[in-house]
């Protein structure tokens, strides 16, 4: 057999530690692992984004993925068009002016500051219902321009802006579908060579000189969904590669006739899940959407696309796709604790942290440290506990507070980077509250169960401050939980999910706080308790595991959580305490029905590093 020398002209690279920034493709020998391992690209995925603030469907899209616009639609009410109009950021949506006259099924093009809307339907216009209007957007309002030539509905539309388009396809009662193809210079539409197949509720990408029309309806003779794909070079349409399954009211996305994204639509009734990836040539599915979805609004690229609201019953959902090689985070195997165990606390970072107490049965001391591989063991901590309360502090200067010993306690220990000092205890002694805190001399406690009887009163609200020396009580949650994770700052901290109260479910509900009170903010997608969290602050945070086990990871960006990659081994009973930030974090122990050692370690770069095994 040929050597891996002879095969690619070098020897594999011999390393103490994985690179910091590995390419796709590098292979090295960790001889500290004893493992080879190598870099493989990211792959793509559909994440959660932020919720439309008017739920509907059947509405056009325009501009990116993070930088998104949405107009008119249909909100779940026959024969009925809105002229709603709202923006996206990324991470939420925004009301703003509305059209001018109100349309479902129309096409949309261009840009958040500069798009078109074009045609449609609406009901006012009966018995014929289509329309011929056409809006331009300036970023602030809509304005009526020139009238399309052929007024119909469903059509699809490509361009960059208010100034560049190109109208194809559509119907016309009694959905006589349309081969039409205008194109749009600024001032006026002029006719142009037309599709070679008639369709409405088409696919649509490109620009006015760079075009793809993909799937829809074909009424004529007896009626049939297709899935012909024709190409526009600037002058007329050519047949090209077919979709793999038949896609109408289906969301969209592409720059060029080289690149594009199909995804969603029927049938089923429901919808469908599934999106194709065109890449100038052919169609590949590649990662299905979260939720069956038909008659979405979408935007983007093939790499960064947005599919918001659609659906029947119409729903007010986003989400947002990142194609392979993008960042979008992943977890990968690091090394396991000594102790395998369930609700501890940690502190620090990925590759200098800290996991202390918790419960393997029976509940302990034993406190270890990570360097990125492996845990070592040191000094335990005085009183042996569970469910602790930890802040985000760094390997050598951490708090951990509260637990359960039994009884819950309010027992407060310090950690130098050697050993640990008890210190003042917590005013209200408590356990499984959300913890967030720099290092030894500044944390922050909140929620938590107080070993009250009935225990349905004992979840509670109360947030104590630590300032080196004594925890001073502040003010409260807005919603008393306990098994709530926590992360951040004393200044900027947030929290999430949890049970407000024995019996009852679990809650999504996430707050954040300034330094002097917590605000109600965006709910995680999932509602869970027992689960982990990490992050440097109130604008960013990672949510990972629940209770059931589960691997569900979220993302918090200051505003929205998105869903992005699960967990390899689902978990639940992580601690109170993050480990790392958004973009480099670890998840230690838990319990997946029993204690567990397993770590796994989160990094938000575009390449996974894997153990290469000859299986």
């Amino acid at each position: 057999m040929a050597s891996y020398k002879e095969i690619f002209g070098t020897n594999i690279e011999v390393l103490a530690s994985d690179p910091a920034n590995p390419v796709e493709g590098q292979v090295w020998y960790n001889s500290t692992d004893n493992v080879v391992k190598g870099a493989v690209l990211q792959a793509a995925a559909w994440a959660t984004g932020g919720n439309l603030n008017t739920a509907r469907r059947a509405l056009p899209g325009a501009g990116t993925r993070d930088a998104g616009l949405v107009f008119g639609g249909n909100p779940d009410t026959p024969l009925t068009a809105i002229a709603n109009t709202e923006s996206y950021n990324g991470s939420a949506w925004t009301e703003v002016n509305d059209l001018n006259t109100a349309r479902s099924i129309s096409a949309g093009t261009g840009t958040p500051t500069s798009a078109l809307a074009i045609a449609g339907f609406n009901p006012v216009t009966a018995p014929t219902f289509q329309v011929a209007n056409v809006e331009s957007w300036n970023g602030t309002s809509w304005t009526e321009i020139t009238d399309i030539g052929t007024a119909r509905y469903a059509a699809a539309a490509a361009g960059v802006d208010n100034t560049s388009a190109l109208a194809f396809g559509g119907a016309t009662p009694p959905t006589t579908t349309k081969t039409e193809t205008e194109s749009w210079n600024g001032s006026a539409w002029t006719e142009v060579n037309d599709l070679g197949t008639s369709r409405y509720q088409l696919g649509a990408a490109g620009t006015q000189t760079s075009a793809l029309a993909f799937g829809g309806y074909n009424s004529s003779p007896l009626g049939a969904d297709v899935t012909n794909t024709e190409l526009w070079n600037g002058t007329s349409w050519t047949e090209v590669a077919d979709l793999n399954i038949n896609h109408r009211q289906t969301g969209s996305a592409g720059a060029d006739n080289t690149s594009a994204l199909c995804f969603g639509g029927t049938p089923p009734p429901a919808g469908l899940t599934n999106t194709e990836e065109w890449d100038g040539t052919s169609w590949t599915e590649v990662a299905d959407l979260n939720s069956a979805i038909r008659s979405q609004g979408s935007s983007g690229t093939a790499t960064a696309a947005l599919s918001a609201g659609g659906g029947v019953p119409v729903v007010n959902t986003t989400e947002e796709w990142t194609g392979a090689g993008q960042p979008i985070g992943a977890w990968s195997t690091g090394g396991s604790l000594n102790t395998a165990r369930r609700n501890a606390g940690g502190s620090g970072t990925q590759t200098a942290g800290l996991y202390f107490g918790g419960d393997t049965p029976p509940i302990t001391t034993v406190t270890e440290l990570y360097d990125g591989t492996s845990w070592t063991e040191v000094n335990d901590m005085n009183t042996a506990r569970s469910f602790i309360g930890a802040g985000n502090g760094t390997q050598t200067s951490a708090l951990g507070f509260g637990g359960y010993i039994p009884p819950v306690t309010g027992v407060t220990e310090s950690w130098n980077g050697t050993s640990w000092t008890e210190v003042n205890d917590l005013n209200t002694a408590r356990n499984a509250g959300g913890g967030a805190g720099a290092d030894n001399t500044s944390a922050l406690f909140f929620g938590g169960y107080d070993g009250s009887s009935p225990i349905n009163s004992g979840r509670i609200a109360l947030t104590e401050s630590w300032n080196g020396t004594s925890w001073t009580e502040v003010n409260d949650l807005n919603t008393g939980r306990s098994s709530n994770a926590g992360n951040g700052i004393i200044t900027s901290a947030l929290t999430y999910g949890g049970v407000p109260s024995a019996g009852l479910p679990a809650i999504a509900n996430t707050e954040s706080w300034n330094g002097t009170s917590w605000t109600e903010v965006n709910d995680l997608n999932t509602a869970r308790y027992n689960l982990g969290g990490a992050g440097a602050d109130n604008t960013s945070a990672l949510a990972f595991g629940s209770t059931p086990a589960a691997g569900i990871t979220e993302l918090w960006n200051g505003a929205s959580w998105t869903e992005v990659a699960d967990l390899s081994t689902s978990r639940t009973d992580m601690g109170s305490g993050g480990i790392g930030t958004t973009s480099s974090a670890l998840a230690a122990g838990g319990d997946d029905g029993s204690p567990l050692a397993a770590t796994e370690e989160w990094s938000s770069s575009s390449n996974v590093v894997k153990t290469i095994t000859t299986s």
